[in-house]
């Protein structure tokens, strides 16, 4: 059976440089920094004292608050950005099959504040177990879409992906492959995080993860300048709608894009550390080129990984130069990272959006933050450094890794 062909109807995005799809999208192309001072707790003794935090979301605004506080906010955020997705798509809830819609997620974390917080309060106790009775379901990572079946009914396939920083793009790349089967016309998908707790930013200052650059936190998500000193933490939530192109067209939607390919692929190598020689980047970029039947000239731009890590930034562009070869020297390749932070779970949908967006507006967002020329770069690849560059984009390519080596590539291509 001919594969299914997928595409792109609706999209939603919440995001620590915009609440929403517009939003985001200016931030990007604006070069809009999203880290600052933290708000949610006081970090005045953690090694880190800031991070890509939301600005103004009060969720009151899209549910009661009864609702709300029985919702940790990486699922709060993923009802949020559905919301946004389902209404941008046009589907008509009452005539569509509803058992042929399905709910993919991603979250590498899940309900993390949930989980501290409880563990806290019991701490502080007389040692009785005195603990809400919505402890488990707040923090279960697949409550999220479980969450948004029940609100929508949607009867399809509905499970959580987990592959750290990966796991919305695998949510993805499943999408793809359940619709492509004929399990699904139209899947959910995309991913959730809010990791900026006390528990998430000391755990990664233990891992000597973060950036501890406190007297300038605007600049310290720098992917691919020399003096990087690690990732910014951020939180939000991004949505696609994917659906099945002939019943996309028998609707009439507006048509985004093409969900050509997706490739996975695994390190093999260090629980946190990218294999030095870029080998899992090189096979999951092949994996996703060969799923799409596309070719490396046939690619435009890359939205890398780019965490702003020495090890990282320096291992993906090895692998981008050898998959791609001279062509790498025609590509825009840039980081959004240098301005959301990294979301964790919810990363590979929320670049996913703004790989997407390059393709509809023929504009790629820039890296910003850069000062240092890293010489351990090649000085001749287009990172995008600076400012947003216009250029024809039919076909963009964009990549996650994740702790244990999980690697995982989505490729989109404009719809001709």
């Amino acid at each position: 059976m001919e594969p299914r062909r997928v595409v792109v109807t609706g999209l939603g995005a919440l995001t620590p440089i915009g609440n929403t799809l517009p939003e985001y999208w200016e931030g990007l192309i604006s070069g809009k920094s999203g880290a600052a001072p933290i708000t949610y707790f006081d970090a005045s003794k953690f090694k880190t004292q800031f991070a890509c935090e939301l600005k103004g979301f009060d969720p009151l605004n899209f549910m009661d608050q009864k609702e709300a506080r029985k919702n940790d906010r990486f699922a709060q955020y993923a009802l949020v950005s559905s919301q946004e997705a389902i209404e941008d798509s046009g589907l008509e809830l009452d005539n569509i099959d509803k058992d042929r819609v399905g709910v993919i997620w991603g979250a590498g974390i899940g309900g993390l504040e949930t989980f501290q917080n409880e563990v806290l309060n019991f701490a502080s106790g007389d040692g009785t177990p005195r603990f809400n009775p919505f402890f488990i379901p707040k923090m279960i990572a697949d409550i999220a879409p479980g969450l948004i079946s029940i609100k929508y009914g949607f009867c399809g396939p509905n499970f959580t992906t987990v592959s750290a920083c990966a796991s919305s793009a695998n949510a993805m790349i499943d999408s793809l492959n359940y619709i492509r089967m004929g399990y699904a016309d139209i899947i959910v998908s995309g991913g959730s995080e809010a990791g900026v707790t006390m528990a998430g930013i000391g755990g990664f200052n233990a891992m000597r993860a973060l950036s501890t650059r406190n007297d300038d936190p605007k600049t310290a998500s720098r992917p691919f300048d020399k003096n990087r000193d690690g990732f910014v933490l951020g939180e939000g939530s991004g949505t696609l709608i994917l659906e099945e192109y002939e019943h996309a067209k028998a609707r009439g939607a507006k048509i985004y894009a093409e969900l050509a390919g997706g490739g996975l692929s695994a390190d093999a190598y260090h629980m946190t550390a990218p294999h030095p020689e870029g080998t899992g980047a090189k096979k999951v970029m092949v994996n996703c080129l060969r799923d799409a039947n596309l070719k490396p000239e046939d690619v435009d731009a890359i939205n890398m990984h780019g965490t702003s890590t020495s090890l990282g930034d320096l291992a993906e562009t090895s692998a981008v130069i050898s998959v791609f070869g001279k062509h790498a020297y025609n590509l825009n390749i840039n980081s959004t990272k240098s301005m959301t932070g990294h979301l964790l779970g919810a990363a590979g949908a929320v670049e996913a959006i703004a790989s997407i967006m390059a393709i509809n507006h023929g504009i790629v967002p820039p890296t910003i933050n850069h000062s240092t020329v890293d010489d351990d770069l090649d000085p001749k690849i287009n990172y995008t450094l600076g400012k947003a560059q216009k250029r024809t984009v039919n076909v963009a390519l964009s990549n996650t890794f994740g702790f244990g080596g999980h690697n995982a590539c989505v490729i989109f291509k404009k719809i001709i």
